[in-house]
């Protein structure tokens, strides 16, 4: 259990609220947020932050991360308790407050190693998420082409911490990966032999028929829950209009300009991957993220597979890119929030829990975090 929050007074900050940025003091009082006010204090025990930016914890909704600490170099893997509190410490670290966890729902027999990330990280979390340093969420990431998803499904929509369910589907020549040239060429497929490709697309493309079943499946055993649904990797304005029929609320990562579009335009919440913002465009050659938020189709970041660049895409997007640091803000913090049902964090407002982060911005251009607080209590 974490411990009792201590009252505390933050001073010489630079405040990053829902509308602006100013100098000022934050007082935590039992973990929530007790008053904001503008300028600094004499109190002799106020914790002086010298200037830093004092942000709301970010909130990320979709983090590969756990799959990377269980198996940080192929073929060599990790025990599921120690990959997740690893996890859990680089989560921290990066400002995260509030993870949603993304393990992946798909075919034991063609992708055993995710399969048994599945079910270490499900493990870990029952055990272990009490005394995590973030708060942890379950995300399910469905690949619907994969055998047997309905049942998988269903004996697991019960789980404690599921909030997010996205629906998938990584066919070569579908989605993500509609250039089948390109699908081959990516780094990890490199590495594979002709034969153990060919076979990876005839698993695929023989579960093209089972995509709209396990679809269904899925969608009638969340219906009437509070588990939020997201599309994944949509490419066309046909897949969004799939997605908006079937109430997804969510447009994770579309990989075409005419796809965020139409999410946008229909009301959906766009969110787009960190680490394509850091990098300066998609490793997979798809849509560049920060030709989004240039046009305002962008509503929201995840870290998607490496938790610190959530944090440096939001201050790029505001150095680089002109956006207004509130701005950028709000999508990795109240936006994701909100989008999540959890409106209690997310925003420095009084009342609102106390999941802060101190965090500074390099000449250089790079994001250097001072500390983080998870309901007033300091976690990294």
């Amino acid at each position: 259990m974490h411990p009792t929050p201590p009252n505390l007074l933050l001073t010489e900050a630079r405040l990053v609220t829902p509308d602006e940025v100013f100098a000022g003091t934050l007082e935590l009082r039992a973990g929530r947020i007790g008053a904001i006010g503008r300028g600094g204090t004499n109190v002799p025990s106020a914790i002086r932050l010298g200037g830093a930016f004092l942000l709301p914890g970010l909130v990320d909704l979709h983090t590969d991360n756990f799959e990377r600490a269980i198996e940080p170099r192929t073929g060599a893997r990790i025990p599921g308790l120690a990959a997740m509190a690893a996890h859990d410490r680089e989560t921290a670290a990066s400002g995260v407050t509030t993870v949603f966890d993304a393990l992946c729902l798909t075919d034991e027999a063609d992708d055993a190693g995710r399969a048994d990330s599945l079910g270490q990280g499900l493990a870990a979390l029952r055990l272990l998420r009490a005394g995590l340093r973030a708060e942890h969420f379950l995300h399910l990431r469905v690949e619907l082409p994969a055998r047997d998803i309905a049942g998988q499904f269903d004996r697991l929509a019960e789980e404690p911490g599921l909030r997010l369910v996205s629906l998938m589907d990584h066919t070569p020549g579908k989605k993500q990966f509609a250039d089948v040239a390109a699908w081959r060429a990516l780094p990890w497929n490199r590495r594979r032999g002709a034969e153990e490709l060919a076979r990876i697309e005839h698993v695929f493309a023989a579960g093209a028929e089972r995509v709209p079943h396990n679809r269904r499946a899925v969608l009638a055993r969340l219906a009437g829950s509070d588990v939020v649904l997201a599309s994944h990797d949509d490419r066309t304005e046909a897949h969004v209009a799939e997605a908006i029929a079937d109430g997804i609320r969510i447009a994770e990562f579309p990989v075409t300009l005419e796809a965020a579009r139409a999410a946008h335009e229909a009301g959906m919440a766009v969110l787009g991957g960190a680490p394509n913002v850091v990098r300066g465009g998609s490793h997979s050659g798809n849509l560049a993220v920060a030709e989004l938020a240039e046009r305002g189709l962008l509503d929201a970041l995840a870290s998607d597979y490496v938790p610190s660049a959530l944090i440096e895409a939001m201050f790029r997007l505001h150095q680089t890119y002109g956006l207004a640091l509130a701005d950028a803000c709000r999508m990795v913090s109240d936006v994701p929030a909100r989008l999540a049902g959890l409106g209690d964090r997310g925003r420095l407002e009084v009342g609102c829990r106390a999941d802060l982060v101190a965090a500074n911005w390099l000449p250089a251009g790079a994001a250097l975090i001072e500390a983080v607080w998870r309901e007033g209590v300091r976690i990294a």
